[in-house]
């Protein structure tokens, strides 16, 4: 389904995920790479965090979102959805930077996987001691 018209674009990143984020004035339909929101996002967490930020600035129904996402697993792909339609909205208005930054949605996760280091099975897990 192709959305036309005028449009605010926000870009989010969470983990290895990036997700472009663009909001249409509309009647409140939510797709991620061009399924239904639900039909990509089975649990019920990930839905729940991705409508944080139209519940945080009273918005439910009052737009049509389109996200493609692209890279990591689902959690840090709803999370860069989260980021990106925060974004998102304070581009459409100005004023719901307020409300979004008390809920802390407009701050971007900073954690990623660490590296694996030599002589280790993970990046911190080694192999166990024994004295004799």
């Amino acid at each position: 389904m192709a959305t036309t018209g005028k449009y605010y674009e926000g870009v989010g990143r969470r983990k290895s995920s990036t997700a472009r984020v663009r909001i249409y004035a509309g009647q409140g339909s939510f797709t991620v790479n061009d399924r239904p929101m639900e039909e990509y996002f089975p649990r019920p967490l990930w839905l729940q965090m991705m409508r944080e930020p139209m519940r945080a600035t009273q918005n439910e129904g009052r737009f049509t979102i389109s996200a493609k996402v692209t890279g990591g697993g689902p959690s840090g792909q709803a999370g860069a959805v989260q980021l990106g339609l925060a974004r998102a909205l304070v581009a459409a208005d100005e004023s719901f930077k307020k409300a979004l930054r008390a809920s802390n949605l407009l701050t971007r996760d900073p954690r990623e996987k660490e590296r694996k280091k030599p002589g280790l099975k993970k990046a911190r897990k080694a192999k166990q001691y024994t004295k004799r």
